[in-house]
């Protein structure tokens, strides 16, 4: 048996591939893709829950103070910015104090309702 004159390269260790293996969004897609039960989806799981019987005025009073943190939180961004990023976070603003008016307007609707 002879042997090959030439000399085969040496494979080096990709270490990003390595890496890239041991990493979770890695394992998750082949999850997804190989692995039938774990790619579906699990049933109710929210990243937060409402608590069971709330009443719609509590919906909503809850719903407007969000939307007012929300709107504080867009304000401040939007005073940290200048040029369109200033304009961008004021729009967010504007849009949150737009919800607010509705959900605030269904409140009083329904106060008004309950008076009759």
């Amino acid at each position: 048996m002879t042997t090959s004159p030439y000399l085969l390269p040496e494979t080096p260790e990709n270490v990003d591939l390595h890496d890239l293996c041991n990493s979770g969004a890695a394992q998750r897609a082949l999850d997804f893709y190989l692995k039938e039960d774990m790619s579906a989806p699990v049933a109710n799981e929210a990243l937060f829950a409402i608590k069971p019987g709330i009443s719609q005025e509590e919906a909503l009073v809850h719903a407007s103070d969000l939307l007012r943190s929300a709107a504080a939180t867009a304000y401040e961004s939007a005073s940290s910015h200048q040029g369109n990023h200033r304009d961008l976070a004021f729009s967010v603003v504007y849009l949150i104090d737009m919800a607010k008016a509705m959900v605030e307007r269904s409140m009083q609707a329904r106060e008004a309702q309950a008076e009759i």
